[in-house]
């Protein structure tokens, strides 16, 4: 469970970087450079490491494409472009969705069930989330919380589900089908890099020669980016989905406007609501009750559900 919670932590650590090259680059030319060379890198290490781990991961390709343009392409796309549209705190409550859609996507695809217990400790830790997401802005750009739906909302949710997906399509990849998260990662960051970068040239992003204002800037920028998010945190990623359900590892990214919240206060001085400690309390609850169920599968040796 530390490698779950340290995933998060990571992610979340990932917002202030975003922030600041952003200020130097257009959103979807950064999406695609940033995939496309960690993708790249990927896939030169794995063919110096493992060539045969490479060449057993192309005979898999076009579900590594599908991995990459939904989990890597469609994912970011649509997020970036949703939160765009709206104040941060509604994205990030839109995004506490995502177990929910893990969870039922994992239950069609991978014919994983959640139990009463696991149910019980994901809305116990959705429950936990608002708190703190609802404390540091209202949850639309007109501040309330009604309202239609607009359409950054059904973009967040897009994004959502499209995540979801992705990374259900890795389980199915680094499980049923054996192949290395570097060699699953590097396809489909590659890919899914390829199409954001002609995304970012179809949209009218300033491709004047190339949409970046200060290359120096940007470049530090995404090398921590990239080291962190796609170095790390993709490939710990699937390294946990071999050990734990999809759905509880969607769980776990509950805990990230949390950490988010803590990093505020740390490096930027920003205060910390006491909602804070109730947002705490009831995702541990939550996760306590869920992990108890993810534990005894691993105890007596169960393998958890996926498709034959």
């Amino acid at each position: 469970m530390i490698g779950v919670i340290t995933l998060f932590a990571l992610f979340a650590s990932l917002f202030s970087l975003f922030k600041v090259a952003l200020q130097y680059s257009e959103p979807f030319f950064l999406i695609g450079s940033r995939m496309f060379l960690a993708g790249i890198g990927f896939l030169v290490y794995q063919a110096i490491r493992d060539r045969k781990g490479l060449l057993a991961a192309l005979k898999q390709l076009p579900a590594l494409c599908l991995f990459g343009f939904f989990a890597i392409y469609a994912t970011n796309i649509a997020e970036i472009w949703g939160i765009s549209r709206m104040v941060s705190a509604r994205a990030c409550f839109l995004y506490s969705l995502s177990p929910f859609a893990a969870a039922i996507i994992a239950y069609f695809v991978l014919h994983e069930v959640l139990t009463a217990k696991k149910w019980a400790g994901l809305c116990l830790g959705f429950c936990g989330v608002l708190p703190i997401v609802l404390e540091h802005s209202s949850c639309s750009m007109d501040g309330s919380l009604g309202g239609l739906i607009s359409l950054g909302d059904l973009a967040i949710v897009f994004a959502v589900c499209s995540s979801s997906l992705g990374w259900i399509l890795l389980k199915k990849s680094v499980t049923s089908g054996g192949l290395s998260p570097i060699s699953v990662n590097g396809i489909g960051m590659t890919f899914g890099g390829i199409l954001a970068l002609v995304h970012s040239y179809l949209s009218g992003e300033n491709w004047a020669p190339f949409p970046v204002t200060d290359w120096g800037p940007f470049l530090k920028n995404v090398l921590i980016i990239a080291l962190i998010s796609n170095g790390i945190c993709y490939n710990l990623y699937g390294y946990l989905l071999k050990r734990y359900s999809a759905s509880f590892i969607s769980f776990g990214g509950l805990i990230t406007p949390l950490f988010a919240s803590f990093f505020g206060w740390f490096f930027l001085d920003e205060s910390i609501p006491w909602v804070f400690a109730v947002s705490v309390g009831l995702f541990a609850i939550g996760l306590w009750l869920f992990y108890g169920e993810e534990k005894k599968a691993l105890e007596v040796d169960l393998p958890l559900p996926e498709t034959p």
